[in-house]
């Protein structure tokens, strides 16, 4: 991970933006978006992660959060996600687009050591400290204006 997507305040609030590899339209399903629901739900009520804001696209999610240890969080989220979201293809007799998002979940994976047979998220993310007022505001408005 680059030195500009680390956590430099870990008590800090963050923007964070998760990108399906080479930005699938994954959540343009249902079912999809409600494993992240889920998930989200689960690290606020286990991992005591704190969400302000949130916007689920049609391939990443944007979140204005923090969490005492905000890295592992976020690393806990994308690895369940990836492995649920990837399951919940597979055993979709009604996903018209399986093959093709297993494919590219496959080729994305052989190309890096970290990953195994699949791999949803791409690398890292996009994380930005709102370290002001006006840093939230701007952040905020953006994820509110992003799905229009």
């Amino acid at each position: 991970m680059s030195t500009k997507n680390k956590f430099s305040d870990p008590e800090g609030i963050y923007f964070i933006t998760l990108t399906v590899v080479e930005w699938a339209d994954v959540f343009t399903r249902r079912d999809y978006c409600e494993l992240i629901c889920e998930s989200i739900n689960y690290c606020q009520q286990k991992k005591e992660l704190s969400l302000y804001a949130w916007c689920i696209m049609t391939n990443h999610v944007h979140m204005i959060c923090l969490a005492p240890k905000l890295t592992d969080v976020i690393r806990d989220l994308k690895k369940y996600t990836s492995r649920f979201i990837i399951e919940s293809i597979q055993s979709n007799s009604k996903e018209s687009r399986k093959n093709w998002l297993l494919w590219m979940f496959r080729s994305a994976a052989e190309k890096s050591t970290r990953h195994g047979d699949f791999q949803f998220w791409q690398l890292g993310g996009h994380f930005v400290e709102l370290s002001t007022n006006q840093m939230i505001d701007q952040r905020l408005e953006y994820l509110h204006q992003n799905p229009v």
